[in-house]
């Protein structure tokens, strides 16, 4: 979008949470567990206490609203200034991998998936050919250009990928309905769909280039849309890559340019989070957070949202229900399903990423990139 272009056991949660010893890192963004919303109160469980984010030092002052776990060791974040960054040891070292074309544009690469330590690609966002994906094959040494956008009226918010070879990127709307470019192998080619299938868009209705989760996928052909912007903000749904598209209206509030849907998570085809809220710094955002139980047909409001924007949101592995949601003023948790949301973590993230093996990192402004870790008596 333009204006962004700006009740599980201890048991089972200490799966995700006690993959590895705990860490030596500490600091503003750990729960301290005073206030009864660290699990302590029974709530959430003793398994999450002393949950919080241990940052990991990158040495760049870039803001990261691109994000890929692929497992706690390994991660990609991309960024401001054309920046890329890898790690493969837990994030205890960095290599920054930036496309060298990437850096020289100053590009604003908002969406990065990876398939492993080697296999990545990237997003970049903007009016016409500013919107470009870039893929590589070797851990970032190299990076090819494999589509630029041709027309000035399009302008892509982020990508996807249902598995290594079929993926989707969308635009905001472009004669009237979003666009949607797809590719079969890999990110190598891509291709623009036929509209058909597309609903009409609202005035003024757009994709948030937040944290590369507008635009998110479950299983081989089930895709879904955030939108934002408009009259009302909208989760639009394709069970077919894209092809064809069913809406649905999210009941979180909009009416503004700055209000809307900014990230969707699916724990598998039929159950969905969204969060979003107005990203202005100081507004408030009250019901931004929803939940869908039946593929996004329907969506309800949380009774008990997070207290403010949220830009990213991802579902902890191992924990039915159990997710995340990050944004400028702190990180939320709920267990059961989306319904209701406490407080985890202060500190600022834009997106955030879980994996199988346990893992979830955060990025956000600064350089800042942190990964889920449990520290304490009981760690």
């Amino acid at each position: 979008m333009r204006l962004l272009g700006v009740g599980m056991c201890a048991a089972a949660l200490a799966v995700g949470l006690l993959a590895s010893p705990a860490y030596a890192e500490s600091g503003p963004d750990r729960s301290d567990g005073r206030d009864g919303r660290d699990g302590r109160d029974g709530r959430d469980g003793p398994g999450l206490r002393g949950a919080g984010w241990a940052l990991k030092d990158t040495g760049k002052d870039a803001r990261f609203r691109g994000l890929a776990a692929v497992s706690r060791s390994t991660a990609w974040v991309a960024g401001s200034k054309g920046t890329v960054l890898r790690t493969v040891d837990g994030g205890r070292s960095w290599r920054d991998v930036s496309p060298p074309g990437a850096v020289a544009e100053g590009l604003e690469l908002r969406d990065i998936e990876a398939f492993d330590a080697r296999r990545a690609v990237a997003l970049s966002i903007g009016e016409g050919e500013a919107s470009r994906v870039l893929r590589t094959e070797d851990g970032g040494a190299t990076w090819t250009e494999s589509f630029r956008n041709p027309d000035p009226r399009a302008f892509y918010d982020c990508l996807t990928f249902f598995d290594s070879r079929h993926g989707l990127a969308v635009s905001d709307p472009v004669d009237g309905r979003f666009r949607i470019l797809s590719t079969d192998d890999g990110g190598r080619n891509w291709s623009v769909l036929p509209s058909t299938g597309m609903p009409d868009a609202l005035p003024g209705e757009a994709g948030f280039a937040a944290s590369g989760q507008c635009l998110v996928s479950a299983g081989s052909r089930d895709v879904w849309l955030a939108t934002g912007g408009s009259a009302s903000a909208r989760i639009l749904h394709s069970a077919d890559r894209g092809r064809t598209w069913r809406v649905a209206e999210s009941g979180i509030p909009a009416g503004d340019p700055a209000k809307g849907v900014f990230a969707l998570a699916f724990r598998d085809r039929t159950t969905g989070l969204a969060v979003g809220g107005d990203y202005r710094t100081g507004q408030a955002s009250p019901q931004a957070a929803a939940v869908s139980a039946d593929a996004g047909r329907t969506w309800s409001p949380a009774p008990t949202p997070p207290p403010a924007y949220r830009s990213g949101a991802a579902w902890l592995p191992h924990l039915r229900g159990a997710a995340l949601a990050v944004g400028p003023t702190g990180t939320d948790v709920t267990t059961d399903g989306g319904r209701s949301w406490r407080a985890l973590a202060p500190g600022s993230f834009d997106t955030v990423d879980c994996t199988a093996d346990g893992g979830c990192w955060a990025a956000g402004e600064k350089g800042r990139v942190g990964r889920l870790e449990r520290t304490g008596p009981d760690s």
